[in-house]
């Protein structure tokens, strides 16, 4: 289990895979700490290496909401949520992270996202900030590491 506490919570939609680790890397890049689901993918407990995001997806899917592997992946995640100060959304993302903006929302962690979303929602205002591009990211976590 968990036993640190992270600058940022990390979520997103394991599709986006790809985005999601150029933005950890961002956070590498600064030395600011973060819990990202993707980091501990080898300890899923499913899958292996040589699947895309989408069949290891689609292998997560077929699981029984109620399996071992699905409610240890859910423990650790909201543990990692918990630990964290602030949440940044990748967008685009699936309902499970746009569940773990407002669980950080309601903890009172602030919360930000980066992409373009689909549509305007009254609901997007619970992001202090919407960044567009990598760079306003950047230009952000380098004041905030100030």
């Amino acid at each position: 289990m968990i036993n640190e506490e992270y600058e940022f919570f990390i979520a997103g939609r394991a599709r986006n895979k790809e985005n999601i680790l150029k933005i950890c890397d961002i956070f590498d890049k600064y030395n600011i700490s973060y819990y990202c689901f993707l980091k501990n993918e080898d300890n899923w407990g499913y899958g292996n290496k040589n699947q895309t995001p989408e069949e290891r997806q689609q292998e997560f899917e077929s699981l029984g909401l109620k399996s071992d592997i699905v409610l240890n992946l859910f423990k650790q995640d909201l543990e990692g949520e918990k630990r964290s100060k602030n949440l940044l959304l990748v967008l685009p993302a699936g309902k499970a992270a746009h569940i773990e903006s407002g669980i950080a929302y309601g903890m009172g962690k602030k919360c930000y996202a980066i992409g373009e979303y689909e549509a305007t929602d009254t609901l997007y205002n619970i992001f202090e900030e919407i960044f567009c591009t990598e760079k306003e990211l950047e230009e952000f976590l380098s004041k905030y590491i100030r």
